[in-house]
């Protein structure tokens, strides 16, 4: 069957052509041939020279997502192949563990897939109609090539908005049951009904073992904790003290969960609060913790929502920063892309001044190796994660 072909504008393939993977709608000239969202279309530039191949929305803003360069129509191939390089790669990585990101999407040359393992247990979010389309492939190769025992999405609702997808997450295979994962060295138990996002934040994994070597010793505060990864680290590190905070209280439960689970014996606090709230009274008190760990949602899930964003993050980081001992440590992460790492670092050094404090940045880093980058999408890098020594 004759592959529906797409023509760029003029100049609209640079972009693709130095390795981004989504076409615009507003860039497509012309459609040649019957389409409909979710085919695979062959991509050509204005002069009619081939680019790649890949899959079409028409109910989109990214109109197509490049899947391959090549002129392969074989789609369980497509995906064998590069659902198992990304694979190898993590375990390349991770040696002494089962669990991990195994596909991060635009980054493994899958766009809108992503899949992560939890030992035989896979959790997708598929935000793309065309790796909707074809989801069976997909879970015919975690079957049969990686053994899957349970397969089931927990999407994420806004994506699936913006391409017109049903909201509504689907068990492909198995059931939803409870995991006991660890991170190679802590052990978390993932109850997937009540676990936020795909269950558990892969993204701060090797951050988690970076604060380590913070800890020994020392009183922590893991505020936004979730399942308690940061504090978990802290533990094992020898901290003496360690005060976990999180608005919710099913995470809390969950990092008590795991707090017990690896027979942590260090002095723990669990509390439910609002961060903000929790931080002010804490200064209020003049109770000081040696390292202070922020981990907080996304505050700026588009370019509209940055004003409000960027003042969150500088009042929550100056209320951090004056919870900290003179010469301890705030560790401040942002998960919005939106942000800049240079605007996050300057909201940071704004709130010290604004706090009074002296910091100096000793680390930062981006999401785990399990979440690698596309050089060309700078859409496929979000996390930041900073580490300052505070001073008087």
């Amino acid at each position: 069957m004759q592959m529906t072909k797409i023509f760029l504008k003029k100049n609209e393939d640079r972009r693709i052509r130095q390795g981004h993977l989504w076409i615009f709608s507003n860039e497509i000239n012309e459609i040649d041939g019957e389409v409909q969202s979710g085919d695979l279309v062959e991509l050509n530039d204005n002069q009619k020279n081939y680019l790649g191949q890949g899959f079409y929305n028409k109910n989109s803003l990214i109109a197509l997502r490049l899947l391959s360069r090549n002129k392969e129509s074989d789609l369980r191939k497509i995906f064998l192949q590069k659902i198992l390089q990304a694979n190898e790669l993590r375990k390349q990585f991770y040696l002494n563990r089962n669990s991990y990101r195994m596909v991060f999407g635009e980054s493994d040359f899958l766009p809108g897939l992503i899949i992560d393992k939890f030992n035989e247990t896979f959790v997708l979010q598929v935000h793309s109609v065309g790796m909707e389309k074809n989801i069976e492939l997909i879970i015919q190769i975690l079957k049969e090539e990686l053994k899957a025992k349970n397969i089931f999405t927990k999407n994420e609702e806004y994506f699936r908005k913006l391409e017109g997808l049903p909201e509504d997450d689907q068990i492909y295979f198995g059931n939803k049951s409870i995991e006991i994962v660890d991170d190679g060295l802590i052990k978390y138990k993932i109850d997937f009904e009540k676990s936020q996002k795909t269950g558990f934040y892969f993204d701060q994994s090797d951050n988690r073992f970076f604060i380590q070597r913070l800890c020994n010793g020392k009183k922590i505060l893991d505020a936004f904790c979730n399942s308690g990864g940061f504090g978990l680290h802290a533990a094992n590190a020898g901290a003496s003290e360690i005060t976990f905070v999180d608005s919710s209280s099913t995470e809390i439960e969950s990092a008590k969960t795991n707090f017990e689970l690896n027979n942590f014996t260090a002095q723990s606090e669990f509390i439910v609060s609002d961060v903000f709230d929790y931080l002010q009274k804490c200064i209020a008190a003049n109770k000081q913790f040696d390292v202070a760990i922020i981990d907080p949602p996304a505050f700026a899930k588009n370019k509209k929502s940055l004003p409000t964003a960027r003042k969150g993050y500088e009042k929550l980081n100056r209320l951090a920063i004056q919870s900290v001992n003179n010469n301890g440590f705030l560790v401040s992460s942002s998960c919005s892309y939106h942000l800049t790492k240079d605007e996050f670092l300057q909201i940071i050094n704004t709130a010290a001044v604004k706090a009074g404090r002296t910091i100096q940045l000793v680390y930062f880093n981006n999401a785990s190796l399990d979440h690698p980058q596309n050089p060309a999408m700078e859409e496929t890098v979000y996390l930041k994660f900073a580490v300052f020594r505070v001073l008087e």
